[in-house]
């Protein structure tokens, strides 16, 4: 259910000048590196890529920066109907960045069953869950959550071709970024620390970050 001001029941912003200065500051460098880390990416793609490439990794910075944009323009916002509004932009994001970073990926994988599977199936996915939050905010969020960690979790599901498809160093990549976003998910839910919304979006920045170099090394410099 929502408030009158378009508010989720559950959600609260008690946050204090500290939080919301040092919250500013994480979300500000992450525009910074997702606009900078974007245009070095397409530019490097397009100077040596295939179509293929350089279409995946066009839709994965541009996704990067909606994201990054989305979160701080929400966070940042002041309490009002708008900064809700824009909850339901930033989580949305969230599903569509994830799938994004799978994309260039997929790029490296022999055309197939098993590729055009698991494009189509994180695809499906991070659209629906897109969709759920901009259409029924507030609603299913801890199945939101769940949906996120299963399809960033999803090419486990066919390892054996990701794992012959890509670098053992962009395995690791993968892998340790998968554990930072995971990780952040308790600061995520754990409303009662202080700083936890800080912690939460230290989190997905590193993550991003790591997301970033794997992409970087495992498909445009490869």
């Amino acid at each position: 259910m929502l408030d009158a001001d378009g508010r989720p029941m559950h959600v609260s912003w008690r946050y204090t000048r500290a939080e919301i200065v040092a919250d500013a500051v994480v979300h500000v460098l992450g525009i910074v590196f997702a606009v900078a880390g974007a245009i070095a990416l397409v530019v490097l793609a397009a100077d040596d890529g295939t179509p293929g490439q350089i279409a995946a990794v066009t839709i994965y910075a541009v996704c990067l920066i909606c994201l990054k944009a989305a979160s701080a323009a929400y966070n940042m916002w002041p309490v009002s109907r708008t900064k809700w509004l824009l909850r339901r932009f930033d989580h949305a994001c969230i599903f569509l960045l994830i799938a994004a970073t799978y994309t260039p990926f997929m790029t490296r994988f022999p055309f197939g069953p098993v590729a055009v599977a698991l494009f189509v199936g994180v695809w499906s996915v991070a659209i629906f869950g897109a969709t759920l939050k901009l259409t029924l905010p507030g609603r299913f969020d801890r199945l939101s959550i769940a949906l996120c960690l299963l399809l960033g979790a999803s090419g486990g599901i066919v390892w054996d071709s990701v794992s012959a498809a890509l670098p053992p160093d962009t395995l690791k990549l993968i892998l340790l970024g998968g554990f930072i976003y995971a990780g952040g998910v308790v600061f995520h839910v754990w409303q009662s620390l202080r700083f936890q919304n800080v912690a939460w979006h230290a989190c997905v920045l590193a993550a991003s970050a790591v997301f970033y170099v794997a992409i970087l090394n495992g498909v445009v410099l490869a």
